[in-house]
């Protein structure tokens, strides 16, 4: 039943390989819990009762409500699919509520912050360092996330269009534009790109390892902490939080939040409205700091 659901998440739905690896993995950790608690050994036999259990052990195990929430959602739409396939006649999800999350706002880089990172860096002009600053420019410039980065290709980005097409989640695409200090630095790290390379196939990747082969999350995730390091105040310097940082501070700026949201790739407003309240919250820093009357 799971190798039914897995082809229907890649070949059908066109899910992104990091949802459906982590769809399997929770699949199979709800399979292992119910043979050993309850000695069920096939999962469309598995009732509300059962999965009200795994959800509770996870709980005791201290899972956060975000990772048990995630795991409910696959048990959701695994249920769902073996229902719209005639292999069960009820969803025993049906009644399970989700756990309440805690409110938490996205972390991002401070515009000052940033700034030094992007300046005083002291980026080396081999290929190495072109390298190490486009991918900091890139995700902070684009908002791009790191799995649409590690598959971008030099046909892709448009230097005279000033834009890059971009292969987001469910294969869909889109368009983002880029700035004129970007296009300079992309001008750049291609001219080095080309100068390391030239003696072997280069790779239709734009961004690579020393050897010009596919750059991979762990190596991304090294560049940008290595830099952030320096300067960054925020407790987490991941990808994800430029990307953070790109969409908190464009709409400090005044930015339209479909805009945005078109931008970041965003299904709907409501994974955009989040970073709203970063913007509001420096509004009302700048009230109590400015009204006479705060």
């Amino acid at each position: 039943m799971i190798d039914s659901f897995i082809n229907y998440l890649e070949f059908e739905k066109k899910s992104s390989p990091h949802t459906v690896s982590a769809y399997r993995r929770d699949l199979e950790q709800f399979s292992d819990f119910v043979k050993t608690s309850f000695e069920i050994h096939d999962l469309e036999t598995a009732q509300h009762p059962e999965i009200r259990a795994w959800i509770i052990d996870l709980v005791d195990l201290g899972q956060s409500s975000l990772t048990v929430n995630r795991k409910l959602a696959t048990l959701r739409s695994f249920y769902k699919f073996l229902l719209r396939s005639g292999m069960i006649e009820r969803d025993p999800t049906y009644k399970l509520k989700s756990l309440k999350n805690p409110k938490k706002l996205p972390e991002f880089v401070q515009e000052l912050t940033i700034e030094s990172v992007l300046e005083e860096s002291n980026f080396q002009e081999d290929f190495t360092g072109q390298r190490d600053r486009m991918v900091i420019e890139f995700l902070y410039l684009t908002g791009v996330r790191l799995a649409e980065l590690i598959g971008l290709r030099w046909e892709e980005i448009n230097l005279a269009e000033e834009q890059v097409k971009v292969l987001g989640k469910r294969k869909k695409e889109r368009i983002i534009p880029i700035t004129k200090h970007l296009k300079q630095n992309i001008v750049l790290y291609q001219k080095v790109f080309e100068e390391r390379f030239s003696n072997q196939n280069q790779s239709p990747y734009f961004i690579v390892n020393n050897k010009g082969e596919k750059s991979y999350p762990m190596m991304i995730y090294r560049i940008v902490r290595q830099y952030l390091d320096r300067f960054a105040q925020t407790s987490k310097r991941s990808p994800h939080v430029l990307r953070h940082t790109f969409a908190t501070h464009l709409l400090n700026k005044g930015a339209d939040l479909n805009a945005v949201k078109d931008l970041l790739g965003h299904a709907n407003l409501a994974a955009t409205q989040v970073y709203t309240h970063n913007s509001l919250e420096k509004l009302k820093a700048v009230f109590e700091q400015a009204h006479p009357k705060a």
